[in-house]
């Protein structure tokens, strides 16, 4: 594989492939599989994972906001889209896109039956979402005679599928809670299924929800942070493969005198002599300023190297001391050989916000095409 020449953030559409299969293993023939791509396919990028999960046959895509899945549709996915948190002023957009968006409140339904009334729709695709603990987004069980006063008789739209988010299913102390969820969704659903006298189909799980409660498949299940190399447990970490890999190079090194410092406000200051490098990535890019002052490593020439002083809008200084290497030697700043999960841990942070972060500055180099 060629070593960056640059910031560059390389996306393995192999490892992409794999986890897809890996995933598919944990589930029945039968459950369908949704794939999150929102937020720009958790910092990838959105249409070239959209399109490698399209051809691998995934049956429905998620993104959170109506733009989103407008610019799928104008790349070309034709695969269903569901929009996680539509917004009433874009639901023309979701229905010229054909969209479907996420009914959650008694507010929006009113505003999205106004609206495909306005288009002319006759049974256009949503879905209802129903709060069960999380407590963010979704109709209460009580809502569901109003949700059936609003839809009978009416014909502009058809429920596709009910659902609901698991608050805490990678935590197994949380093991009470999450089943709790999952026996008051399997309630709503009979609930809602005799009195509209229909049977859409029903999810709850996401990636750790497929890993840890197999039997609450029901007709189909989300994975997002899964399919990027992630399983929120060390086992299901060694089944995945990152499929982003952020990669820079050393701009320039530095020998530093004791006592001197490095960066902005002298944040590191020097108690012996120290070797330096330099970085040409920053905050601007996703690297915040929390990860500076030893609370990140990068990875130089395969040996961990912190990174010192505060972190700067597009570089970052980290300490080679011990290290063999050269100005414009490839460095790691997570992914294959140094995971997000583990650069994210010592800022006290999570590797969704690592991945989703990566600006869009930084260049996207596909491998595994």
């Amino acid at each position: 594989m060629p070593k960056a020449k640059e910031t560059t953030l390389e996306l393995d559409l192999v490892a992409l492939e794999h986890n897809y299969n890996y995933i598919r293993t944990k589930l029945h023939p039968s459950t369908m599989f949704l794939a999150v791509v929102k937020a720009f396919a958790y910092g990838s990028d959105s249409v070239i994972i959209a399109k490698k999960l399209e051809k691998l046959g995934v049956d429905y895509l998620a993104v959170a906001y109506a733009r989103e899945g407008m610019v799928l549709r104008e790349a070309g996915i034709k695969t269903p889209i569901l929009v996680l948190h539509a917004q009433p002023s874009n639901y023309s957009m979701i229905i010229k896109y054909c969209l479907e968006p996420s009914i959650y409140s008694p507010r929006v339904l009113r505003e999205f039956l106004k609206a495909s009334k306005v288009e002319k729709q006759k049974a256009y695709p949503v879905h209802l979402k129903f709060n069960t603990g999380l407590n963010r987004l979704g109709f209460w069980e009580n809502d569901i005679d109003y949700i059936a006063d609003m839809l009978t008789n009416r014909e502009e739209l058809k429920i596709k599928s009910i659902f609901s988010h698991l608050a805490a299913s990678e935590d197994k102390s949380e093991e009470t809670f999450s089943n709790h969820q999952i026996n008051s969704f399997k309630k709503i659903a009979r609930e809602f299924n005799s009195k509209l006298r229909i049977n859409p189909f029903m999810h709850i799980l996401n990636t750790s929800g497929i890993f840890n409660y197999p039997e609450a498949q029901f007709q189909m299940v989300r994975s997002g942070i899964g399919l990027y190399g992630y399983g929120n447990e060390a086992k299901y970490d060694a089944e995945l493969l990152p499929v982003a890999t952020l990669k820079t190079v050393i701009s320039q090194i530095h020998t530093i005198e004791p006592d001197e410092s490095v960066g902005y406000n002298r944040a590191f200051k020097a108690e012996g002599h120290k070797k330096t490098a330099t970085l040409p990535l920053g905050h601007a890019d996703g690297i915040g300023r929390q990860y500076g002052n030893g609370k990140a490593s990068v990875l130089v020439n395969g040996v961990e190297a912190p990174i010192i002083g505060n972190v700067c809008m597009d570089m970052i200084m980290i300490d080679i001391s011990d290290i063999e290497c050269n100005e414009g030697d490839e460095v790691i700043v997570f992914g294959k050989g140094h995971s997000a999960e583990t650069f994210a841990a010592g800022a006290n942070t999570i590797s969704y916000e690592v991945l989703t972060g990566i600006s869009q500055r930084v260049k996207r180099v596909i491998i595994g095409a």
